[in-house]
């Protein structure tokens, strides 16, 4: 009799693992991604070894937005993943001066971005560069420590793997949409 339970105890862990493997693997595969944060590109937004999860779907049915907390296959070398802030869209130019970055729409129009998440601006160079249309400028919110397009050039939007959706660690700063900005 009791062959005969662990008999049972055995198939239906079997079922579970099953069914746990066909819920988790497509939703690893398609929606959600783990990322761990390595480096200090960006705090004081993302601290070193900060635990998030990225939304891969969204971006299937909605265009990246300036201001959006990004993780990216580097096209320098697409088996690295770097997490960016989205600053220049499609057909824009961005323009750097003494550290403040400028928005050039395709009409013309310039406007200053309002960047309240950055701390140190650093003293980079001065640049200025359009973007074709389907080219991202990406910037770390610690700009003196951060490789980006600055450095690299633009981000192709198929590089792009999703926006941080949530921090899960440490536990003592848990959120929804962490970095999360209304940029103009």
């Amino acid at each position: 009799m009791q062959e005969e339970h662990r008999g049972d105890f055995f198939t239906d862990l079997l079922k579970f693992a099953a069914l746990a493997l066909i819920i988790v693997i497509p939703i690893r595969l398609f929606v959600a991604q783990p990322f761990i944060v390595s480096g200090a590109s960006m705090e004081p937004t993302f601290q070193n070894s900060q635990y998030l999860i990225v939304d891969e779907l969204s971006y299937h049915f909605e265009q990246p937005q300036r201001g959006d907390v990004i993780v990216f296959r580097y096209p320098k070398d697409p088996s690295e993943f770097f997490i960016k802030r989205i600053i220049g869209l499609p057909n824009e130019t961005v323009k750097i001066s003494s550290g403040n970055v400028y928005i050039v729409a395709q009409n013309g129009k310039s406007e200053e971005l309002s960047e309240p998440y950055v701390v140190n601006k650093g003293n980079g160079p001065d640049m200025s560069v359009t973007l074709g249309p389907e080219e991202y400028f990406v910037m770390g919110d610690n700009r003196p420590e951060s490789s980006d397009s600055r450095l690299w050039g633009t981000l192709p939007r198929q590089n792009i793997i999703g926006h941080v959706f949530l921090r899960l660690l440490p536990v003592s700063s848990v959120g929804i949409l962490p970095g999360a900005t209304v940029v103009q």
